[in-house]
């Protein structure tokens, strides 16, 4: 397959209606949005959905989101819209925020995994935007990158994994928070089940009491059903291995520089993952900064370009662990995962 690419910016009208012909005859189309690019098909075709499985490689039970251009658009997509949702579509809408509710019949069991529920968001990117209402359905989107690697945040992430894959790419430029939606679920008790941008914190501002699900630090025990994207596999993984330092910023860099010195003296290649606070702590040996600590968007910004910017050309990479709270828990949902869970606690 050859793929074409569009320009967000000098090819604004002509890669959206480019892009909506193809997600309207059942093809793949990549896409900026305000977290990651997404690579999406007709959201109510099952075949052009399958598609986006075959592309990724992603297993068949990892429920994709569907992405719509306007509020209403949630009318066909669930058996009804409960007044928790439309509190938090007023104050979230459009944005980084995907919600849970129990499916319509509209909905094909590829983009559900057969569940009886279904996930929906409205992206905050004009691009998207133009693009959805363009192909004139929900468009199915998971990340688009070939399964279990870091998300892209630009589209030379998605030419690298995707071309020859898929039918068109629109660059869009970097993505503005770097990490995929908050994804809440409204079936029984308000849960997160994928922290992102929007926190817990806000959540609860505007909606009252909100638990997190256990495997959001934690892998799923057997068994589990994943009820929504990015919890039931290894992801945001590149080919090095990751190690996640835990603790205070002086106790977590003096694991990681012992564990650094270790990993050296046996010839691997290693690099840390530092912050403003603790670059100073690294001396001779190599760290590229990825944030600052008391700005966890910063780091959530940067994780996967850095995950994949490093990918090939070392063995381990060493970061420190932040505070499990506002978007420290959406760096840490994504670094523990992208560390298969390894975490150095001595």
């Amino acid at each position: 397959m050859q793929t074409q690419f569009a320009n967000a910016v000098t090819q604004k009208e002509n890669g959206t209606r480019l892009g909506g012909s193809i997600l309207r005859a059942g093809g793949l189309v990549a896409f900026p949005t305000e977290t990651v690019y997404g690579l999406g098909a007709n959201g109510l075709d099952g075949d052009a959905v399958r598609r986006i499985f075959e592309a990724k490689g992603r297993p068949g039970d990892n429920p994709l989101i569907l992405h719509v251009a306007k509020k209403n658009d949630v009318k066909q997509l669930w058996t009804r819209i409960p007044d928790a949702a439309r509190t938090l579509m007023d104050a979230f809408w459009p944005g980084p925020l995907t919600l849970i509710f129990n499916r319509s019949s509209a909905v094909p069991d590829e983009v559900t995994a057969g569940l009886e529920t279904v996930a929906v968001r409205m992206p905050d990117n004009k691009t998207a935007l133009a693009l959805i209402r363009e192909a004139g359905v929900p468009v199915a989107a998971p990340s688009a990158n070939t399964s279990g690697k870091p998300s892209p945040t630009m589209a030379e992430h998605v030419r690298h994994d995707m071309e020859g894959k898929i039918d068109l790419i629109i660059d869009g430029g970097p993505c503005r928070f770097g990490v995929e939606s908050t994804v809440l679920s409204l079936v029984g008790k308000p849960t997160i089940l994928r922290p992102g941008a929007v926190t817990k914190e806000m959540l609860e501002a505007v909606a009252g009491p909100v638990a997190l699900a256990p495997s959001i630090l934690a892998p799923l025990k057997a068994g589990e059903t994943a009820a929504s994207p990015g919890m039931k596999y290894r992801h945001y993984a590149p080919d090095a291995e990751v190690l996640v330092a835990e603790g205070a910023p002086r106790q977590a860099a003096s694991r990681i520089a012992r564990a650094y010195d270790v990993r050296a003296e046996r010839g691997e290649r290693c690099i840390i993952f530092a912050t403003e606070q603790t670059r100073a702590l690294y001396s001779g040996r190599q760290y590229v900064i990825i944030g600052d600590r008391n700005e966890p968007a910063t780091l959530c910004a940067n994780l996967f370009a850095q995950l994949r910017a490093h990918s090939d050309d070392v063995d381990v990479i060493l970061a420190e662990a932040l505070p499990e709270q506002g978007e420290g828990l959406a760096y840490m949902n994504r670094l523990l995962r992208a560390a298969g869970f390894h975490v150095l606690s001595e």
